[in-house]
């Protein structure tokens, strides 16, 4: 890299790096070993008083990087951070070996040092460490943002996670709360007897769900392969063999585009469980993410972009044609069964339907266009049409309609499921008409999967599945207003070379 592309600041960082290798120190040594973090101290001496410190002489080590320093002379302040939290350094020339204190000073602010002292409280009660030696362990060839103490600047946040986790407490907060939320899912599940399983990432048929999948090759097969676009297939082959209740929770890959509640690589939770129906599991996964929110949160009431979503309550429950009679103004009981209403209606809201849609597939245009967003507390769905389930068990009173729910919650799906088909003529008949949409562009269309036929012939127990969310759950449990804000490493398009067009 040529200095000219580099800051003012980046070349002298540089310049003070080839200077210490020069003189033969090592600039990223590993060999300091630290006894406490920040975090421990502060709270293990939180009532610790002056006289107590003083007395004692407690001697710590400690690690962090350099995120502030204030050098007055022949004695200086400086704050390093770990993990863990933040601590107040007290440096003295006096106190140190001959020439440190001089080192110590040309240490720039994003180094990280490794420290040893005697805790003690500052004149204003700050609890500090007097240092007595101090030791560069990784020189930082980059100056921290300028406004180190908020980087709030999106595109660098989401592209350079490192330096708004290493800046901004309350994105630290959110990937801690992000883990707890995981956590919480696999011990809800595990406790009531879950198995959890891995099924495969690259397959040579994408099944489970209505979407677009990557492509890709496998060079010693020679074969086309595609990413996973759900794990809902593998896991009730293995109910077929016997397992009865079983989870995973892991990415799925889907080909589409970004947006605030989208990103083509995403974390899904879908579990599954014998001789239960989709009603018994409205009732399991509204009890799971009420016992989530708790310990996530430790409240049942969430706070999220100025609504209060409230998981203590019974959540809702809706058929799809209630929701749109209730919460589309102008629209009647009878109007939904009325086709040219439906798409006259659709029309207006600038979201033209299928001409050849059922009466049941409009209405569910007309609530995706615009009952969703109004569903704020936890509200189930039901009565959805079958020919957009082609995976769920018809009902048996209302044949063109599924026994299958979705769970909306701060205008966002969060969750989805179903009585699982275990009719393998049916689920034959309904592969055939995805292979026909598929074969007549319709890019989402499953494929005809010959081996999960076979599976369901062997015999596959009634059962009930759902999917959640996981990264939609942690949107609303951390008040987040995009999916980019809960995922360490979200997809971004190219970035741009200096001057680039």
């Amino acid at each position: 890299m040529k200095s000219d592309d580099l800051s003012e600041q980046t070349v002298q960082r540089r310049e003070k790096l080839k200077s210490l290798r020069d003189a033969g120190i090592n600039p990223y040594p590993n060999d300091f070993r630290r006894d406490s973090s920040a975090g421990e101290l502060l709270e293990r001496h939180a009532n610790t008083s002056v006289k107590q410190l003083t007395d004692k002489q407690i001697p710590v080590r400690v690690a962090g990087r350099l995120m502030s320093r204030r050098i007055m002379g022949k004695a200086s302040f400086a704050h390093i951070r770990d993990e863990s939290g933040q601590i107040q350094l007290y440096l003295q020339r006096e106190q140190l070996p001959d020439g440190l204190y001089d080192e110590f000073k040309k240490y720039d602010l994003g180094d990280i040092v490794g420290t040893a002292g005697i805790m003690f409280r500052t004149k204003t009660g700050e609890l500090s460490i007097r240092v007595n030696q101090i030791r560069l362990l990784v020189k930082s060839l980059h100056p921290l943002p300028e406004k180190y103490h908020g980087l709030t600047d999106v595109e660098t946040r989401y592209r350079q996670r490192y330096l708004d986790l290493m800046v901004n407490e309350e994105s630290r907060e959110v990937f801690r709360r992000r883990s707890a939320t995981v956590t919480a899912l696999r011990r809800f599940l595990d406790d009531r007897g879950y198995l959890e399983i891995e099924s495969p990432i690259t397959l040579p048929i994408p099944g489970g769900a209505n979407a677009r999948p990557f492509v890709t090759h496998h060079h010693a097969l020679d074969m086309q392969l595609y990413l996973r676009v759900a794990q809902e297939l593998a896991i009730k082959r293995c109910l077929v063999g016997g397992f009865e209740r079983v989870y995973e929770l892991n990415r799925n890959f889907r080909n589409e585009g970004l947006s605030t509640q989208h990103n083509p690589e995403f974390t899904m939770l879908e579990y599954n469980e014998t001789y239960l129906d989709y009603v018994d599991y409205m009732n399991f996964t509204e009890e799971m993410l009420r016992e989530v929110a708790r310990e996530v949160t430790g409240s049942l009431q969430v706070s999220y972009q100025g609504n209060t979503v409230d998981f203590g309550k019974p959540f809702a429950r809706m058929g799809l044609r209630e929701a749109v009679v209730h919460y589309y103004d102008g629209i009647s009981e009878s109007d939904c069964s009325d086709a040219e209403k439906l798409r006259s209606v659709l029309d207006s809201l600038h979201a033209p339907a299928d001409r050849e849609r059922s009466v049941n597939g409009l209405l569910l245009d007309l609530f995706d266009a615009s009952i969703e967003e109004q569903l704020i507390q936890p509200t189930f769905i039901t009565g959805y049409p079958l020919e957009v389930s082609p995976l769920s068990r018809r009902n048996d009173e209302t044949p063109n309609i599924a026994d299958r729910f979705e769970l909306f919650v701060a205008g966002k799906e969060l969750a989805n499921g179903f009585s699982e088909l275990n009719d393998a003529e049916d689920q034959s008949n309904r592969f055939l008409e995805q292979a026909q949409a598929k074969a007549e562009g319709d890019e989402e269309a499953m494929f005809y999967d010959t081996d999960y036929i076979r599976a369901l012939e062997y015999g596959l127990p009634p059962n009930a599945g759902g999917g959640i969310g996981v990264d939609r759950l942690v949107m609303i449990l951390t008040d987040s207003p995009s999916i980019r804000d809960v995922l360490l490493f979200p997809h971004m398009r190219p970035e741009r070379a200096p001057g680039e067009q």
